[in-house]
């Protein structure tokens, strides 16, 4: 996958994307032959545990991405730049994409923020980092506006419409719309020729993206609308490890098969 590639698939093929933040998830991925792998700032909730993901930093991120390439040597891989690594200066953001693709791997790089961060984007491009923009809830501004559903009006979706083309105006090769309205990303889908990949945005994008852990049903507490658990790991590792518990403690493991001996003499 290339973003030109990407560029292609738009109202021919949908397009399918995941997030990874580690080698075994990332190898998995790529070898069942994913489009697109995100290393999302949601490593922060999955991975760090906390509540939100303002506390994850540059370094977090580009740690996460150089696990995500080992594992997926030939894979696009998109990374998340976290709260703060962008938007303080223009020179900085750029400074930090950079990072983000010389040091970690990524073949791009993705951003929340529309028409304010157009410039940004531009910078980016000009000197050879593929953007990703992302619009509709935010989660880096949380403290701003919450986490809540966008495009419910006709004023929301046509300020959405508006940093779509502002964005694609800009070089971006893809948008995530993130939580809006099935009817507001339908019209951003056909407001601009470049790929959209929706999570919680209804069916009409030109493509979706869920966060693996969720999807995996790893944590059995969370229970989000917008997810389709196509497994439930959760139990699947909790049996695993009982069964372990309890193999140690009556002596059933280790057997004869994985056990070493000495050679005889």
């Amino acid at each position: 996958m290339t973003a030109s590639k990407l560029l292609s698939l738009k109202g021919k093929e949908k397009i399918a994307m995941l997030t990874a933040y580690d080698f075994l998830s990332a190898k998995i991925l790529e070898e069942i032959g994913i489009e697109l792998i995100l290393v999302g700032d949601s490593l922060g909730t999955v991975f760090m545990g906390y509540k939100n993901t303002l506390p994850v930093t540059l370094s977090d991120v580009l740690h996460h991405v150089r696990a995500v390439r080992n594992g997926a040597p030939h894979s696009f891989i998109i990374a998340d730049m976290p709260f703060l690594s962008y938007g303080i200066s223009v020179e900085e953001s750029v400074k930090n994409a950079g990072i983000l693709i010389q040091k970690g791997g990524a073949n791009a790089v993705k951003l929340e923020g529309g028409t304010e961060f157009a410039d940004t984007i531009a910078a980016m491009i000009k000197v050879g980092i593929p953007v990703m923009g992302h619009i509709g809830l935010k989660p880096q501004s949380i403290l701003k506006s919450g986490l809540k559903i966008t495009g419910k009006s006709k004023e929301e979706t046509h300020a959405l419409v508006e940093d779509a083309k502002t964005i694609e105006k800009a070089g971006a090769f893809s948008i995530v719309i993130e939580g809006t309205t099935e009817e507001a990303s339908r019209e951003i889908t056909r407001s601009v020729s470049i790929p959209t990949i929706g999570i919680g945005a209804g069916r009409y994008t030109d493509g979706q993206v869920l966060v693996l852990t969720d999807m995996l049903g790893l944590d059995k507490d969370l229970n989000l609308q917008h997810n389709k658990r196509y497994a439930n790991l959760y139990k699947v590792i909790k049996k695993a490890v009982k069964n372990y518990i309890e193999d140690v403690k009556s002596g059933s493991f280790p057997t004869e098969e994985q056990i070493f001996k000495r050679a005889k003499e």
